[in-house]
């Protein structure tokens, strides 16, 4: 189990606390640097190409998870691709402030190309896919072939492609992703989630064939104002 305290962003179009990226010789970004170095233990050899970061519910931390997660796989020299699937409420190009114009929507709808989508973030092998403009059909567009046509292409040009899906409980789009992909986290909010939730969250991941590879417990400290995170494996 590990812990380690993230900062409260005072502004919602400033996104999440990129501490990994503020602050990457912080204890805290040390942390997620463990757990990037546990999960290449958790892979035991498997393949661990394409993960998914999820949630049961809106508001437990994972689009930050998986922002630091894809920004300290890239200061190890990877080639990463943070993909924002959140194609309802997306989030991921404001934290890292750029355009949201073009984006999973758009390339799966084939109005773009990836190529023409997707762009540099200021982390040195960091891409983003933003969500693009919000469709009408999120979950049809996750379904189709075109996702597994990308899927495929971004697997021949990075060598870890990190997909931040929506909340488990509210849409069928995470489980979707999950049973196409390496592997699955999923963020726990512990001073706002709701247990039955986590637990039928979980269990629709199993059903969905997913590869579980651990849990991050998003927490709050007592009587401060940090939050911290614990990650334990499947």
């Amino acid at each position: 189990m590990f812990h380690l305290s993230k900062r409260q962003d005072k502004h919602r179009d400033s996104g999440r606390s990129l501490i990994t990226l503020a602050n990457p010789k912080s204890p805290i970004a040390e942390q997620y640097r463990t757990i990037r170095t546990n999960l290449q233990f958790t892979a035991l050899g498997a393949t661990l190409q394409t993960i998914v970061v999820t949630s049961a519910s809106p508001g437990e931390g994972k689009s930050t998870t998986a922002s630091n997660l894809a920004i300290v796989y890239a200061q190890l020299g990877k080639r990463v691709l943070l993909m924002d699937c959140d194609m309802r409420k997306p989030t991921v190009h404001f934290t890292f402030q750029l355009a949201g114009q073009t984006g999973m929507s758009t390339v799966l709808a084939k109005r773009t190309s990836f190529e023409r989508a997707v762009q540099m973030t200021k982390v040195p092998k960091l891409h983003l896919l933003a969500a693009g403009p919000i469709p009408p059909n999120p979950s049809e567009l996750l379904a189709s072939p075109m996702m597994k046509q990308l899927l495929d292409e971004v697997k021949e040009k990075y060598d870890l492609v990190i997909l931040d899906a929506p909340p488990l409980m509210h849409v069928a789009d995470s489980r979707l992703l999950a049973s196409e992909t390496d592997g699955t986290i999923l963020v726990v909010g512990c001073d706002n989630s709701n247990r039955d939730l986590v637990l039928k969250a979980k269990e629709q991941l199993v059903l969905s064939g997913a590869h579980m590879l651990g849990i991050v417990m998003n927490k709050r400290e007592r009587g401060g104002k940090d939050a911290y995170y614990a990650y334990t494996y499947e």
